[in-house]
């Protein structure tokens, strides 16, 4: 409540918060052209309602006293120019009204409002994926009360929630025979199409079909004396009210599976893919999947509630169920129903139950698949799949040991052979392509895209023409600490020192790099000198073409780039000395070789520094290397 906030005659009148206020004006705004899907969030809206009094009735059956036929009504009346739709539901208390009418309490809110550009096209898709909710109630209407009761309190302690979307919303205390919730929105002047049963009938068949519970409207006829549709005091049924998830798939329109996946996900824009399946067995339930076009703004936030619907038998018992399908998955929506759980199942009987495990793993399954699919047969749709979850599947490789191998299919990265920094490559594409006798797969990785493919790493196998993964996404390293192998081909970065490079050397190679390496003993032999406790060891390389120096770790050693991410993240980390490797046929090594014995510390650490630089590391005296390089190059 703002300092604004006044009680005048027992109504109170509150302040928005200011991020209502800034939806508000952008919905009514941007969602303009597609006004009627109002009608959709506030059937979507009652509905839930009456779910949430059904599960909380299992419990407490006197909340359903005396009306235990849970449904949606429709009215609309052309004197007053309303259109009202009510629901005989779990309703409101005020402090309820407050919570769910004044405020937006979710995650992600910030990163959402910090993405509008003004665009109206761009932002009303924002919007979609943000929710649109009550607040689409506004796109029509120039004042909006909301008149509710909650279950199990008193006919006295119902409110009346008004609003003219302005700034400020006022809820006064009133009496209601019923509980439920009653929403009236005054129409704008030009909103005459929604004061006709037939446009009102039309709408609901197209975005609410699929609602489990009768919607219904008064029965209408032609009057021929009036030239006008008249009601009869008859309520009818609108839709088909029958769970859609529970019909066969040869009677379900792909127009009203995405409908239901914009009811279920509180989505603006229609699901990438689904897959709709009933399993019967040791475990009896139906899943209705989604995989949504676009990543929701929680999507990074670990204390989001987020999963599917759970349902047993067709009654509602949770949203956001997340012990049916792992944490890696957690952008799938949609509804699973169970034959075997009991009414009463709690989020603590979920994590133990068998008949769950059962269903987690069959979804889990049936999620692969149809992303496989995707992958198989839809490139561009799973391109657009990568673009938007690909970092939440590498997540899956360390997470989910029995499909692992499934994942690694799916997987997808930027490589030397691919244009720019999208990740399109699969590891079969990778292994599909490597050169005879290649039994690696080579990668190497960094804190961006432009320092791994930049890495002086890279430079021998450029030259070779042999393929290299670039990975810079944070999650990178701890995946490919649990992706060893695929297909029988060893993952290896090539920023480690145990590389085999000699396999890549034909036999006149191997003798000259014999030969050089003889050469240069006793310029390594100094460098270790003057280096000392700095690095673990200094030796000659062939893995460089153009840089004159870089630094490797040993093979089961830390990489420095998970180092830095793991102490940026304040973990611990053992100490982990570099090894330095020299270009002998660079030119800056040849003059450091021939440098005198009063400059040769500085050249020393300046090929270190250069190095460690090039690998992206922070130095630990950046103004001694500048120093230093300075006063080489005024000697020079």
């Amino acid at each position: 409540m703002s300092d604004s906030d006044t009680t005048v005659h027992g109504a109170e009148t509150l302040g928005f918060q200011a991020e209502v206020k800034q939806l508000l004006h952008l919905m009514i705004h941007s969602l303009y052209s597609n006004k009627e899907i109002f009608l959709r969030e506030l059937v979507s809206n009652a509905s839930d309602a009456c779910d949430k009094l059904r599960f909380e009735a299992i419990d407490k059956p006197e909340l359903m006293q005396g009306d235990t036929e849970l449904r949606i009504r429709i009215e609309y009346d052309k004197e007053l120019r309303t259109v009202t739709i009510s629901d005989n539901g779990i309703g409101m208390s005020r402090d309820d009204a407050i919570a769910n009418l004044g405020t937006i309490a979710r995650s992600g809110t910030r990163e959402f409002f910090s993405q509008l550009t003004g665009d109206q096209q761009k932002d009303a898709q924002l919007i979609g994926q943000f929710g649109v909710g009550f607040y689409s109630s506004f796109i029509v209407a120039q004042k909006v009360s909301v008149l509710s009761r909650r279950a199990g309190l008193p006919e006295t302690e119902a409110i009346l929630w008004e609003s003219d979307g302005q700034g400020e919303f006022s809820i006064t205390p009133v009496e209601k025979a019923d509980r439920g919730t009653a929403v009236t929105l005054y129409l704008r002047e030009g909103e005459d199409e929604f004061l006709n049963g037939w446009k009102l009938r039309e709408v609901l068949r197209r975005y609410s079909d699929h609602i489990s519970l009768p919607i219904q409207m008064l029965k209408e006829e032609w009057d021929s004396e009036k030239s006008e549709q008249v009601k009869k005091n008859e309520w009818e049924t609108v839709n088909q009210a029958n769970a859609l998830w529970t019909r066969a798939k040869a009677d379900i329109t792909d127009e009203q599976y995405k409908e239901f996946y914009k009811h279920v996900a509180h989505d603006y824009d229609d699901p990438l893919a689904w897959t709709h399946n009933r399993v019967e067995g040791r475990s009896e339930y139906t899943q209705l999947l989604y995989v949504p076009k676009h990543a929701p703004m929680d999507l990074w936030d670990r204390d989001a509630r987020r999963g599917v619907k759970l349902y047993v038998r067709r009654v509602f018992i949770m949203d956001d169920a997340e012990q049916l399908l792992p944490a890696y998955l957690r952008f799938v929506r949609g509804v699973i129903d169970s034959a075997d759980l009991p009414l009463n199942v709690s989020r603590e009987l979920l994590q133990e139950s068998r008949d769950v495990k059962v269903i987690r793993e069959g979804s889990t399954k049936r999620v692969l698949s149809l992303l496989e699919d995707l992958a198989e047969n839809k490139a561009e749709d799973y391109a657009e799949f990568w673009k938007q979850f690909g970092l939440v599947i590498k997540e899956g490789v360390g997470e989910d040991h029995a499909n692992k191998d499934r994942i690694a299919k799916l997987l997808r990265f930027a490589s030397t052979q691919a244009e720019g920094s999208a990740q399109t490559v699969s590891l079969a594409d990778y292994v599909g392509r490597v050169k005879e006798g290649q039994d690696k797969i080579y990668y190497v990785s960094a804190d961006t895209f432009a320092a791994a493919s930049n890495s002086p790493h890279l430079e021998i196998f450029r030259k070779k023409g042999l393929e290299v993964l670039l990975l810079s996404d944070r999650v990178d390293e701890w995946m490919l600490s649990h992706l060893r192998e695929f297909e029988g081909k060893q993952l290896v970065s090539i920023a480690k020192g145990g590389l085999d490079l000699d396999k890549l050397a034909d036999e006149e190679e191997k003798k000259h790099q014999s030969e050089v390496a003889e050469t240069f003993k006793p310029l390594v032999e100094r460098l270790k000198t003057a280096l000392g406790e700095k690095v673990k060891d200094v030796r000659v390389t062939v893995r460089l073409v153009d840089s004159p120096a870089c630094v490797v770790v040993d093979e089961h050693e830390l990489s420095p780039h998970l180092m830095r991410m793991l102490q940026a993240a304040g973990q611990e980390t053992p100490q982990v000395k570099p090894i330095l490797e020299i270009n002998p046929e660079h030119a800056l090594v040849t003059r450091v070789q021939g440098a005198p014995e009063a400059d040769f510390g500085d050249w020393a650490q300046l090929l270190l520094d250069q190095a460690m630089l090039a690998e992206g590391a922070q130095l630990a005296d950046p103004a001694g290397f500048v120093k230093r390089m300075n006063r080489l190059i005024l000697n020079a």
